[in-house]
């Protein structure tokens, strides 16, 4: 069987995705095959990670595909050479190493409109008393629960130095947690060394990379209306998931043909991505304190098949929505659900984000340390958010073809912090040389020559890191706004 060349990270994902089987070898995935030399320059192979999470994520699908394909007859039965050729083919990924990089960045190009900032003005790494501490205010709250705790006044005036000349006066650890006590979300530098000993990095070396539950439940036969080009077509994902890993994994799963509806409370938003991660969903909005808004929650929660989740651990059950409940109503549902820090140990419940925990697990004083910088050096993007959405994506595929294969039922947790683990096998002591090898930024050449026409313009996209064999699959909806459409099944 063919494997990527030289990935660090491909058999510890295909091992994570095995463990959801019964029978590994009854759902053996047929692998994917990479291409181009371009890297990230950072102190972590963050290309291999980006290759080998979308290569992964893109081979359950084709092996799904495989599935319905060969349901529908258009393998040519008589032949059984010619079934062999084309379930390899169908198998088998493509990964352009490239694109699945700048993937992981920004894959939207707006053509005479700009994209809202992605930060916060007062976000950041700041220095403290005995190090250094970020302070992630994007969201409207988390800025309130910090600047309270620094003692500093909630205004556009606020500059970056006022805040800075405050953080100093802290001790990293301490203002931390202060700001989180608050329900903010801040993350002091730790080195990998003090992560490793940290009852929270202790917690998350004990968790698989793709934590799997059986529900004990047998799944009813379901009509299928996947196609060739679409293998998800006619599967519902509800999508309950905010920046970033979260919005990934259901944006990939519309890729491929998946009803995604995505659904958030008024008032939320998160200007800086909504054009990026809305590509091929429907985002609708209902208030759960309302029990008008609830019974129509719980009506897409009984006919979805997929639930994704970035909500902390307990924070949907606070909603009303444990685990049994959700079960209760919909016996045969797939979860998928993200947290930041994992799902046991004691920052479980800890408001996390990509930046924050590369902060916490050593990966940016690892890159400080290596650069010889007098600030924290963070990896090129978001990867952490990025793989871990795509692993997501890959866990809920793999729940949909043991559903169909083992008539069983599935859960999978995911984690930042299970994915930053990952991610630290690959540090290196030096950045990649060569104008060949670096990252260079994209292109027309990289565009796909799609137009499409968002919410707020016209826009181009990269095209897609990964193709299958006898597959066109193409976009189905521009990116839009959030709370554009009712809470309904097509």
């Amino acid at each position: 069987m063919r494997m990527p060349p030289n990935n660090a990270f491909a058999a510890s994902i295909r091992a994570g995705l095995a463990c959801a089987s019964e029978s590994a070898s009854a759902l053996e995935t047929g692998g994917w095959e990479e291409s181009g030399a371009q890297e990230w320059p950072s102190w972590y192979a963050v290309t291999d990670l980006a290759a080998a999470t979308i290569g992964a994520a893109t081979a359950e699908v084709a092996a799904l595909g495989t599935n319905g394909v060969e349901n529908k007859g258009s393998i040519d039965s008589t032949s059984a050479k010619s079934a062999e050729i084309s379930e390899q083919s169908a198998r088998f990924a493509q990964v352009d190493r490239r694109l699945s990089s700048l993937w992981f960045g920004w894959s939207i190009h707006p053509e005479g409109w700009q994209l809202p900032a992605p930060w916060d003005a007062v976000a950041g790494d700041y220095a403290t008393a005995d190090g250094w501490i970020k302070l992630h205010t994007n969201a409207p709250h988390h800025r309130e629960a910090a600047l309270k705790r620094l003692q500093l006044p909630n205004t556009a005036a606020l500059t970056r130095e006022t805040v800075a000349a405050a953080v100093r006066g802290w001790d990293k650890d301490a203002l931390e947690q202060a700001i989180v006590d608050a329900g903010g979300c801040a993350a002091a530098m730790r080195s990998a060394a003090d992560w490793q000993v940290h009852p929270q990095g202790q917690a998350v070396q004990q968790e698989p990379l793709i934590i799997w539950q059986d529900n004990s439940h047998i799944a009813a036969e379901r009509s299928d209306s996947a196609s060739a080009d679409y293998p998800l077509q006619g599967i519902r994902v509800l999508d309950l998931t905010r920046v970033l890993a979260g919005p990934v994994a259901s944006r990939f799963l519309a890729r491929f043909g998946a009803d995604v509806l995505r659904v958030d409370p008024p008032h939320w938003e998160e200007p800086g991505v909504i054009p990026e991660v809305t590509l091929g969903k429907r985002c609708s909005g209902l208030d759960l304190a309302k029990n008008e808004d609830r019974n129509r929650f719980e009506r897409l929660l009984r006919d979805a098949d997929i639930l994704l989740h970035g909500y902390r651990p307990g924070a949907l059950a606070g909603l009303g929505y444990d685990r049994a409940s959700v079960l209760a109503i919909n016996p045969g549902l797939i979860d998928v659900s993200l947290s930041a820090y994992g799902h046991s140990g004691p920052w479980a419940t800890r408001r996390g984000f990509d930046s924050l925990v590369q902060m916490s697990c050593g990966i940016a004083e690892w890159g400080m340390q290596q650069a010889q910088s007098a600030e924290p050096q963070p990896l090129p993007v978001q990867a952490l958010d990025h793989a871990t959405g795509y692993l997501m994506a890959a866990a809920a595929v793999r729940a949909l073809r043991i559903r169909k294969e083992q008539k069983r039922i599935l859960q999978a947790q995911l984690s930042l912090a299970r994915t930053a683990l990952l991610l630290a096998t690959s540090q290196r002591n030096q950045l990649l040389s060569g104008a060949n090898t670096k990252m260079q930024a994209a292109s027309e050449s990289d565009l796909d020559p799609w137009l499409e026409k968002t919410s707020w313009g016209t826009a181009k996209r990269l095209r897609f890191p990964a193709r299958l064999a006898g597959m066109t699959t193409q976009w189905k909806r521009p990116a839009t706004e959030l709370r554009t459409t009712n809470a309904v099944w097509l």
